[in-house]
């Protein structure tokens, strides 16, 4: 169903808008939101690639999805769905089977995972960064029956094929990869309906639809599950936040292996008959000129993208845009005016959410810097609660009672959002990971009640008097950087396979002028060791954005009375060499190598003169 109508004036809130009017137009679009997903639990078989045929049926040749080689309409679409339908159902993928896709953003990306998950498989979103034993964990850790992989991640394929210790058939997808069969959509009759005579069950919204890696807080990444209910909720509720209709276009150059890239922007665009053009990147000298060429009304962020655009030179199309509306997470308070005036930008809504949460926040009334807040007539459906943190304990801190502490207004402490049923269609419910044992760490109980569940999502931050939240900091041993979530133990573990190390600590720092924490690693070594040969591990080992920016090599590394490294003086400290007498290094991504973090390098970088 398309609405029929669409208040365009209140998409366009200019910089006068006073806060009769923000509230007003932040009040619409929450009804949009509750309007488009209140009726999705009644119909449990109508899961998301239905409504891509639904779309196909009443927008035929309205353009779907563009990647800048190909340009499929939602009639092409649904044809290349059936297609790669059928080669799944001949590779006996069924219920709960996995095909994880190592594949950059394009159309078959899309075209791929609504094949699997619309017979009942699972596609498992590998992040195309990894390689070596990341990737192999990765690919482990989701157990699957095929993997696809693009042309261009051939190597880091093979890079982690021999540590898998299993025998997983593999396919090549866009070009070809030596000692692989191909999979081209031309070489498969279309399937037209995923259930035939003598077929399996249909999927319901019960059902898993995919898995999403997330670092979490600690360890390695997990790989959550997310279901059919989530993948519809996802998708039309941020249709209804930004009032999408088939004259829409959305920008997307974020990584579809991650939720908001991939299922948020995409979904929200198939789920009302409009488009989305994706890019394999983000690159600040093109933005605006494909915002342009592309006449795209919508665009899809991330922090760090709004501060690089912030920070580019002029560009002459950068106000002469059809955009209406940027939705995103992590766009820095102390940026927001800027890029809003500068751009000229009508609109910024901003959020938090996490791949597994069992809630999340929205900024519809456009706060500055804040990532959102509850209204009361969604309360209900939306428990969430900070509380006190204990930082040496490392988890939330409890009261003479034995119950956890609620923050004050504007005490930071961390977020949690309570757990009302095992319901896979409730609102509060937590799917979890594909390990049990993960799952059942980011659970807390007891927390106000006896017997109460809430989920933690390790992320602090604290809450105004006027009910909006604002985002403070990871707990743990994990970092945003780059936009991304950087596992400290990953990196740790990485750093501790170069022969010459005794001890590693990995944490995150921060640098001025720049969004989320650079990665720092203290190393204890041995005598003669070799940073270049450091260096080079790292680049076969970790994606880009997890390699530390900084090495310290240390002298020693204490640790408190369990043997826990003592990391709070090691952030204090930094990167200041001032501050140290041990070595510091900073990791010249243009020199290509490690170079002294001296005075002159920290002048450059308090002075914002060096691009991370």
């Amino acid at each position: 169903m398309i609405l029929a109508e669409r208040s365009d004036a209140g998409l366009s809130v200019g910089p006068l808008a006073d806060n009769a009017t923000s509230a007003r137009l932040a009040r619409e679009a929450w009804m949009r939101a509750l309007t488009l997903t209140g009726p999705i639990a009644r119909s449990p078989e109508r899961i998301f690639p239905t409504v891509g045929e639904e779309m196909a049926a009443q927008v035929p040749d309205t353009p779907a999805v563009i990647d800048g080689s190909e340009y499929l309409t939602y009639r092409m679409l649904v044809a290349r769905i059936r297609r790669y339908r059928s080669w799944a159902s001949a590779q006996r993928i069924g219920k709960g089977d996995v095909v994880c896709l190592m594949m950059p953003n394009c159309v078959d990306y899309v075209a791929l995972w609504l094949a699997i998950s619309g017979i009942g498989g699972v596609a498992a979103l590998i992040n195309t960064n990894l390689g070596g034993e990341g990737l192999a964990h990765a690919l482990r850790v989701a157990a699957p029956k095929l993997i696809v992989v693009h042309a261009s991640l051939g190597d880091a394929y093979f890079s982690a094929a021999s540590r898998l210790g299993m025998e997983i058939k593999c396919w090549s997808q866009g070009g070809p990869i030596k000692g692989l069969p191909r999979l081209d959509w031309k070489d498969w009759t279309a399937q037209a309906s995923p259930c035939g005579s003598g077929a399996p069950p249909k999927p319901t919204l019960r059902d898993t639809a995919l898995l999403i890696y997330t670092s979490g807080t600690t360890g390695l990444p997990k790989a959550a599950m997310v279901s059919h209910h989530r993948v519809m909720q996802w998708s039309h509720w941020f249709a209804g936040l930004m009032d999408v209709s088939p004259s829409d276009r959305m920008y997307d150059c974020l990584p579809m292996y991650h939720s908001v890239g991939g299922v948020v922007a995409v979904g929200a665009m198939l789920a009302r008959g409009a488009s989305v053009m994706l890019r394999p990147k983000f690159s600040a000298g093109q933005f605006w000129d494909d915002i342009s060429v592309w006449n795209c009304t919508l665009v899809q962020y991330i922090g760090e993208l709004c501060r690089y655009l912030l920070n580019s030179a002029p560009h002459p199309r950068e106000r002469a845009h059809r955009v209406r509306l940027v939705c995103g997470n992590g766009l820095r308070g102390d940026i927001w005016r800027p890029f809003k005036q500068r751009f000229s930008i009508p609109r910024i809504l901003e959020f938090y959410a996490a791949t597994e949460g069992t809630f999340s926040l929205y900024n519809c009334e456009g706060e500055p810097g804040a990532i959102g807040r509850i209204p009361s007539f969604v309360k209900q459906r939306s428990a969430v609660a900070i509380v006190r943190y204990d930082a040496e304990g490392e988890r939330p801190l409890r009261g003479p009672d034995g119950f956890c502490v609620r923050c004050q207004p504007d005490e930071v402490g961390e977020a949690i959002g309570r757990i009302d049923s095992p319901d896979a269609m409730a609102s509060n419910h937590f799917e979890g990971y594909v390990d049990p044992e993960a799952s059942e760490r980011k659970v807390l109980r007891d927390v106000f009640a006896q017997g109460d569940a809430w989920f933690r999502t390790g992320d602090l931050m604290r809450k105004d008097d006027r009910g909006f939240f604002y985002f403070a900091d990871r707990v743990g041993d994990s970092f945003r950087w780059k936009g991304e979530n950087v596992s400290s133990e990953e990196v740790t573990r990485a750093i501790a396979c170069c022969p010459g190390v005794i001890q590693a600590v990995v944490y995150g720092v921060n640098v001025p002028g720049v969004e989320g924490k650079a990665g720092m690693a203290a190393i204890l070594v041995k005598e003669g060791f070799d940073l270049a040969a450091l260096r080079r591990r790292l680049i076969a080992e970790l994606p880009d954005y997890a390699r530390p920016v900084f090495v310290r090599l240390c002298r020693e590394i204490e640790t408190t009375g369990t043997f826990k490294p003592r990391k709070d003086d090691l952030v204090r400290v930094g990167f200041d060499q001032t501050a140290t007498d041990d070595p510091i290094f900073f990791d010249d991504r243009t020199a290509g190598a490690f170079v002294p973090a001296d005075a002159a390098l920290r002048a450059r970088i308090a002075a914002g003169a060096l691009r991370f």
